[in-house]
């Protein structure tokens, strides 16, 4: 199977794209400038307690509070809670080295929340879900630092390993290397990454979080509630971090700053993989070229069809997410009901797999397959769905089909299910229902030119619109795009993006950011306009 990733960075986001035989199978959407995002570490302050639920309600500077529940506050948080009063709090402890700590007993599991906190505590937490819909970021105090091989624990005392790691002689070698090397008072996580690493890779990187751990505690020291303390030098780097596998032909990058972090870290931790990093430079947007927009304009949105004529149709609630199983006009059909229903099914299976990475969906899913009689079909829709959902690196369960067809999955959720709106509002009308002559579009268009070139005094730029619209304003000779270059007495780059509406466009200057043309002048003024030069050159004549 072919892998490849594409990387399209955009001024405002980061989206990552994985393909499989050309096939988008993943995609990750990230602003580049996003708050309050999972792994982001924060001085806060407990706000309020909530007996009935067990748990805090805490500041962390957003606009609704965060929420911490005791069951997240790890079982070593009286050690946890004595070192942030002492070395942060207090700023009494000299020493904040973890290692020379006495560990304290660890906490009831079956505790309240107001026997271990108190209103206007300091504490620092982490934040381990974002902000979804209405409610505020999910907290823990359990702090943790991830690296390609290993998660690092601050106040733990446990080296687990991880379960896709699968003979127990490397287990054990995994085990007794890392419990050499750590520090007293720190957990370890071992990846599956870590398996078959040398001791120097594992020790360098061990170093690092520890270095990252120092850091964060000499940042609090300084700061006050509520303040970012921790957060990844690169968030593009982190996306990879998760995602990236040796077995990768290509990762293609459309950025060049974007293009040179991703190449070093490619390096540090398979350089045998180094030269599969390749810089984009293409005028054709990223997207476009591997033909991803395609796909995502066909997988996003309620209805998604797949072979022979069936489709699904998605729908999400606060509460879960309802995904329904169709046959559709199939155009082969099998010879009787049951085999048709279970070919659909396992089909449907290999789809709804897909869509729940695609879409990042999390919490609990409910599927309505198509009603089959026979209990050994039913079981062996069941096992297949275990199959195709064994390669989702999110924690997931899945529980066998309901005498009426139901088959009800839970899948980890960390940040808002991924919502692409394929429909598109009107560019002409703006929903409003009337339509103003697509050909005054070319007004519009000469005008921003005009407002870009004459007023904003820009000179190099590439002009993005619609394949149709480029391909009209390229036809004949002389063309529309050749008559406007000889006006302003220079070339510029005029280039189709299948994402753009049919009267949108955008501008991107030299160094590919999006120029504002100021939407105010829109159709309608150019159309008065058009009729007002039309008028003065009768005139004229």
């Amino acid at each position: 199977m072919k892998s490849e990733l594409i990387v399209d960075v955009q001024p405002s986001e980061v989206s990552i794209a994985l393909l499989e035989d050309s096939r988008l199978v993943s995609l990750q959407k990230e602003a580049r400038n996003i708050a309050y995002a999972v792994g982001d570490i924060y001085l806060a302050k407990v706000k309020k307690l909530m007996p009935g639920l067990n748990a805090a309600f805490v500041n962390v500077g957003y606009e609704k509070d965060a929420f911490l529940h005791y069951l997240d506050l790890g079982s070593q948080f009286s050690t946890y809670s004595s070192f942030i009063k002492s070395a942060i709090v207090d700023k009494k402890a000299a020493d904040t080295s973890v290692s020379k700590m006495k560990r304290l007993p660890d906490i009831d599991k079956h505790g309240t929340i107001t026997n271990v906190l108190q209103p206007g505590q300091e504490l620092l937490v982490q934040i381990v879900k974002e902000p979804i819909s209405s409610k505020g970021p999910r907290l823990t105090t359990e702090i943790t630092f991830t690296g390609r091989y290993m998660v690092l624990i601050p106040f733990g005392d446990k080296i687990s390993v991880s379960a896709k790691i699968k003979t127990t002689e490397e287990k054990l070698r995994l085990r007794q290397l890392i419990d050499s090397i750590r520090p007293k008072n720190f957990g370890i996580i071992i990846r599956t990454s870590a398996e078959g690493k040398s001791v120097r890779d594992l020790h360098h990187e061990l170093r690092t979080l520890l270095r990252c751990w120092e850091e964060t505690v000499a940042k609090a020291r300084t700061a006050t509630a509520p303040a970012l303390i921790f957060e990844e030098e690169s968030r593009i780097v982190g996306m990879l971090r998760d995602v990236f596998s040796p077995t990768f032909e290509s990762i293609h990058v459309n950025d060049k700053e974007t293009y040179s972090q991703i190449a070093k870290y490619v390096e540090l931790i398979s350089p045998e993989s180094k030269d599969i990093v390749k810089l984009y430079e293409s005028d054709v947007p990223i997207f476009d070229h591997f033909s991803i927009t395609r796909q995502i304009k066909s997988s996003f949105g309620k209805t998604v069809s797949f072979k022979s004529g069936a489709y699904v149709i998605i729908e999400h609630t606060e509460a879960l997410h309802v995904i329904d199983v169709n046959s559709g006009n199939r155009s082969k059909a099998a010879p009787d009901q049951e085999s048709n229903a279970l070919e659909v099914n396992l089909r449907a299976a290999d789809e709804i797999a897909r869509q729940l990475r695609l879409r990042d969906m999390g919490g609990i899913i409910v599927v309505d397959f198509i009603d089959m009689n026979k209990a050994e079909n039913r079981q062996k829709l069941y096992e297949h769905m275990r199959e195709v959902m064994a390669n989702d690196r999110a924690r997931h369960n899945i529980l066998p089909l309901s005498k009426f067809g139901l088959m009800q999955i839970t899948r980890q959720r960390v940040r808002p299910a991924l919502d692409i709106i394929t429909s598109e509002e009107c560019p002409s009308c703006h929903g409003k229902g009337e339509v103003q002559p697509s050909l005054l579009f070319t007004d519009t268009l000469h005008e921003k030119l005009d407002y870009l070139v004459n007023i904003l005094k820009v000179k190099d730029f590439v002009l993005y619109v619609h394949p149709y619209v480029a391909a009209y304003l390229k036809k004949g000779f002389p063309s529309l795009y050749r008559k406007w270059q000889w006006e302003y007495g220079f070339c510029f780059r005029l280039c189709p993006d299948e994402s753009l509406a049919y009267l949108q466009y955008r501008v991107l200057d030299k160094e590919h950011n999006e120029i504002d043309l100021k939407e105010e002048k829109d159709i309608a003024s150019s159309a008065t306009k058009s009729k007002s030069r039309t008028k003065n050159r009768t005139k004229e004549e």
